[in-house]
């Protein structure tokens, strides 16, 4: 099979299309043919060297929908659609830019039953499992609430602001360009706060006793600033490293915590763990809410698999305002 391989850290370029061999699945397994997968931060940061060394070719891709090709416990039937996101894909074992993966039978979903087209579901697995997790179980975000999206315009970003208007809080959402306000509008925002590095003020103004909880997807680097507008047992989760590395320095519980507020950070590799099985989460219903046109598809571009590499150039560029998928 077709697979992307690097083998070294680098640019784009260092991304090269080879033949690999298959790898027959385990009893705990299942062979997926890969119809789309997604693009994330997390493979441009491994192919760029920021994860660790590459000593060893490696694989990347962390999510991708395909129909099933050999399953030997019987669970899935062959040809059944499907989503695998995480369980150790790129990390512990190749990931998804390939034209198969081999992922574990926990870490894959059903999507059985819906029409989208392949692109549209490769849209969702890795930014709407990470939103539901983060306001569901990190957040547990209540209708009635306010919601505070700080980078709001990442593809989990817009999931983000999505979900939560779906589930009907109040959202806030930040961007750092007046040119996304409309893109965040249209996603469920309910208001929009340009972000120069401190938005507290602008937040309290609005919400004057505080925001019930955050989401932050910029990471340390704004985490202070974010904290300061949640209130009082209020809940702030982080997901995000869009700022930087995730280390605050001299953090301060008693000056920068507000209150008796929850301070937590949401990991997408609990995702098919026994903490978090992928069958407990929504994505099916997800598909079909945006099958039936309920909430808004946040794909912004679709490469062939032999651009793969301008797939990596655009998401580096800071430009798509979305979610950027590969399709096969």
């Amino acid at each position: 099979m077709k697979a992307y391989v690097i083998e070294r850290a680098g640019g784009p370029e260092v991304l090269e299309l080879r033949d690999v061999p298959s790898v027959a699945p385990k009893f705990d397994e299942v062979r997926v043919r890969v119809r789309a997968f997604g693009i994330n931060r997390a493979e441009a940061y491994l192919r760029a060297g920021k994860l660790g060394p590459i000593d060893a070719p490696r694989v990347p891709g962390i999510e991708a929908v395909g129909e099933i090709l050999e399953d030997p416990s019987g669970a899935f039937r062959v040809g059944e659609r499907v989503a695998t996101a995480m369980g150790g894909l790129q990390f512990t074992r190749a990931g998804s830019y390939a034209e198969e993966v081999t992922v574990l039978a926990r870490n894959v979903v059903s999507l059985q039953g819906t029409a989208l087209p392949w692109q549209e579901l490769a849209a969702l697995p890795q930014a709407y499992l990470t939103a539901w997790g983060a306001l569901r179980k990190s957040l547990k975000i209540e209708a009635g609430q306010t919601l505070l999206v700080r980078g709001a315009t990442s593809s989990v970003g817009l999931a983000a602001v999505t979900y939560a208007k779906a589930s009907g809080a109040r959202v806030l959402a930040s961007t750092r360009s007046t040119e996304h306000v409309e893109r965040l509008y249209r996603a469920g925002a309910d208001a929009v706060i340009i972000d120069d590095g401190a938005i507290a003020e602008q937040v309290l103004d609005a919400q004057p006793a505080g925001i019930d909880a955050a989401l932050e997807i910029v990471g340390a680097a704004t985490l202070r600033d974010t904290m300061k507008t949640v209130r009082p047992f209020g809940a702030i989760t982080v997901i995000g490293m869009l700022g930087g590395p995730p280390v605050l320095d001299q953090f301060n519980l008693i000056a920068d915590l507000p209150p008796a507020a929850r301070l937590s950070f949401f990991p997408s590799q609990l995702f098919g763990t026994e903490a978090l099985p992928l069958t407990s989460t929504p994505l099916k219903s997800l598909a079909l809410d945006v099958e039936n046109r309920r909430i808004p598809s946040h794909l912004v571009q679709a490469f062939a698999f032999d651009e793969l590499q301008d797939a990596h150039r655009l998401i580096e560029s800071n430009r798509a305002l979305g979610k950027i998928v590969v399709r096969l």
